[in-house]
């Protein structure tokens, strides 16, 4: 582990974006964690393009999900300052961000994933998918703007909210089953959590329930699965995070098919949540890396990929 005694690292936390209030109960966790590490910590809060960061900064840590922070614009933006960050960089956080440019690759490298369709909402396309059937927009995070539908007066609504997000809306079909997430370290792939909510499925007041007063969610790290289960899961996240071409760190999100225990990938989260109940943090204690010590080890790594 890199010594990270009296470096300046500047915290990027909170965005433009709609999980601004999730990086920046992020960002409180984090800061807590390196300061116990002697490190001089900043914390910026970004809002757009025109923020400041400490000329002598070591490291600038991206906090911010969603958004701005994870699909790349503000990756460009230190890369273009000359400033070294945490994460993914700019080609794969724009890959793994957009749910269409990353379903591309999911499927062009073998890894299992929903069937789907691209659906303008102005309907000028037919629906090629059955229900059940899950919308989704393409460029967001947190499950914001998830639907499940099972009939027309649901797909209906959820097409009318979708339009809050853009043109275009993912559609996928629905698969009856676990949901696992896989963190990735490195090249270390972490034990895969189960992720039970009491009521609905993970969405974003189940993630975060200190946000809403809502939402209740039950997490069983290492998942109770089989080994060769257990291999499947963790090979398609591990290959589809590889896709992508995603550095340092991330988590998979897959779904895990009751009728036949089939895993599908969903998504990658390149700056997956760093608060007390995140899943990344669970993954890494499943094998010993305490909290400090994993962000710790993800600007170690970082710094490795950025030269």
């Amino acid at each position: 582990m890199s010594d990270l005694t009296n470096k300046k690292i500047a915290l990027l936390k909170g965005g433009p974006g709609s999980e601004r209030k999730v990086s920046l109960k992020t960002a409180e966790s984090v800061a807590e964690a390196l300061r116990s590490k002697g490190a001089e910590v900043v914390e910026v809060d970004v809002t757009g393009p025109d923020f400041e960061v400490p000329a002598d900064t070591y490291i600038a840590m991206n906090l911010i999900h969603g958004t701005f922070g994870e699909d790349g614009q503000l990756q460009a933006i230190l890369e273009e300052r000359g400033i070294r960050y945490t994460g993914a960089g700019v080609e794969s956080s724009r890959i793994a961000f957009d749910k269409l440019l990353s379903k591309e690759r999911f499927i062009a490298a073998g890894a299992p994933t929903p069937r789907s369709q691209t659906y303008l909402l102005d309907g000028s396309q037919p629906l090629e998918i059955g229900f059940p059937l899950v919308v989704k927009p393409p460029r967001e995070g947190s499950s914001v703007g998830v639907h499940i539908c099972h009939h027309q007066t649901e797909f209906d609504a959820a097409v009318a909210d979708a339009k809050k997000f853009g043109k275009d809306t993912l559609i996928e079909d629905y698969v009856a089953g676990k949901e696992l997430t896989v963190g990735i370290l490195g090249g270390q792939v972490l034990p895969i959590i189960h992720i039970e909510p009491v009521e609905g499925f993970y969405d974003i007041n189940n993630k975060y329930p200190w946000m809403s007063g809502t939402g209740k969610t039950n997490y069983n790290c290492p998942a109770d699965l089989s080994p060769e289960v257990t291999k499947a899961v963790q090979d398609a996240a591990l290959k589809a995070f590889q896709s992508c071409g995603t550095e340092v760190y991330g988590r998979v999100d897959v779904m895990l098919r009751d009728s036949d225990q089939a895993p599908f990938v969903l998504e990658i989260n390149t700056i997956p949540g760093m608060t007390s109940s995140s899943l990344l943090p669970k993954a890494a204690k499943a094998v010993g890396i305490e909290f400090p010590d994993l962000c710790e080890k993800i600007i170690e790594l970082s710094l490795a990929a950025r030269g």
